[in-house]
């Protein structure tokens, strides 16, 4: 007798094919789409490096949920059980100060792929892919808040020197995998209250970007992005690397340029924004996260912009040409939790812009038929797509609906309350 989810999904496929959708199609499409999820949400944006700093460059993490990782493996184990949850095959994100030093105290304009190399042995073993990002804050040469655009020459020669190493290393990383690696460069420079001189750091940092970038990396395994954003805590007045500079950097120089949906006003959205930039601009970058009043960076929900950005990436044929990487952490629930809930919205907002008629939706558009545009684009919101999600997930060998919680509860009760009581051992 055929399961409920076999029998939902036979009544979702006709009705799909009705409208001229093929669901077994879509769902081998989706399959193809990888989502890259960040390391940062595993730990708190902690690292690994001997010599640890504080948390600097206006990120603040919130919340004291138990079971953070605090090594590399126990950030690999997670990342793995959270993987075995989501439906299709997925990349990891590692920031540069993720490496495993052995205890050497290895100062970041040092950095070589013997820090990588146990990441590289999992990934392999994985079947997944790494992208990767030079870690520019948490450090003392990053006190004064200014890196790549700083006015003194050393600290700027630092951190070129720290880039560089992090391109070589993603070069290495892509050789080793056979999988284009993206490395994302994000600095927090910038000023709290109103500068006199907007001008100079930012020539500064235009003048570091072009050193960092004159050594040419094969980019069948290296592409380099660049990432604007709005503001972050000490610097609300003035941010040396701002949307505009990074777009005119990014089409000047023809890099990726990354869109972070939580690093614009709160009344902006970059699924507006993806049509534009990929004008001029030969791929994107998008991290995808939530903004909530100032904090940008919350687990992503099934919201209308994430659906907007999933539309504007399949209506438009742009998934070949852009990167979805997720970019958020969040310490008040459990962190493996987090990367399932997250990545599992980012693929189901991709299935629901696959599914939708939108050839029907355009069509009453080119006629002037808007009435018939709206009303089309609110019924496809109810399509059956939930019941396709349902059977992709039970292809894929993944829980189907909200049964994963249950792993994780059960993951939460042995490897993360061990990691607890280790913790609280350690400190007696």
């Amino acid at each position: 007798m055929p399961s409920t989810i076999d029998q939902s999904y036979q009544l979702a496929k006709q009705r799909y094919a009705d409208l001229g959708i093929d669901t077994d199609k879509v769902m081998k499409k989706l399959a193809g789409v990888s989502v890259s999820m960040q390391c940062w949400q595993g730990d708190d944006v902690m690292g690994f490096e001997p010599n640890a700093s504080a948390l600097s460059g206006g990120i603040a993490v919130t919340g004291n949920h138990p079971g953070r990782a605090r090594t590399p493996d126990e950030l690999r184990a997670d990342f793995a059980k959270a993987l075995s949850l989501i439906p299709g095959r997925h990349r990891i994100n590692l920031h540069a100060f993720y490496g495993e030093y052995n205890g050497k105290a290895i100062d970041r304009d040092a950095i070589s792929i013997d820090q990588f190399k146990g990441w590289v042995a999992w990934a392999k073993a994985q079947k997944i892919g790494i992208d990767f990002n030079p870690t520019c804050f948490a450090h003392p040469k990053a006190a004064s808040g200014f890196t790549l655009s700083s006015a003194d020459k050393g600290i700027r020669q630092f951190w070129i020197e720290h880039c560089k190493r992090s391109r070589e290393i993603a070069g290495e990383i892509g050789k080793a995998l056979g999988k284009t690696v993206v490395t994302n460069h994000w600095v927090p420079d910038g000023y709290k209250d109103v500068p006199a001189d907007r001008l100079a750091p930012r020539e500064r940092l235009r003048d570091s970007l072009d050193a960092i970038f004159a050594q040419k990396i094969d980019p069948k395994f290296n592409l380099d992005a660049v990432e604007p954003k709005l503001f972050g805590l000490g610097t609300e007045s003035y941010t040396v690397g701002s949307h505009e500079f990074y777009l005119g950097y990014a089409i000047s120089r023809q890099k990726l340029m990354c869109l972070d949906s939580g690093h614009f006003h709160p009344t902006e959205v970059i699924s507006d924004k993806i049509s534009s930039v990929l004008q001029y601009v030969p791929e994107l970058l998008l991290h995808v996260s939530r903004g909530v009043r100032w904090d940008s960076d919350h687990v992503i929900t099934l919201s209308d912009e994430i659906q907007a950005i999933a539309q504007e990436l399949v209506w438009n044929g742009f998934l070949d040409r852009t990167h979805i990487g997720l970019d958020y952490f969040d310490a008040s629930i459990n962190r493996v939790a987090a990367w399932v809930i997250g990545t599992r919205n980012m693929s189901k907002a991709l299935l629901m812009a696959m599914l939708s008629p939108v050839a029907q939706i355009r069509k009453a558009e080119a006629a002037g038929d808007y009435t018939s545009r709206l009303a089309l684009l609110e019924e496809a919101r109810s399509l059956p797509w939930a019941a396709v999600w349902d059977r992709y997930c039970e292809q894929q060998g993944v829980p189907v609906g909200e049964s994963w919680l249950a792993e994780v509860k059960a993951y939460e009760k042995t490897v993360l309350a061990a990691r607890c009581a280790k913790t609280a051992a350690a400190a007696r």
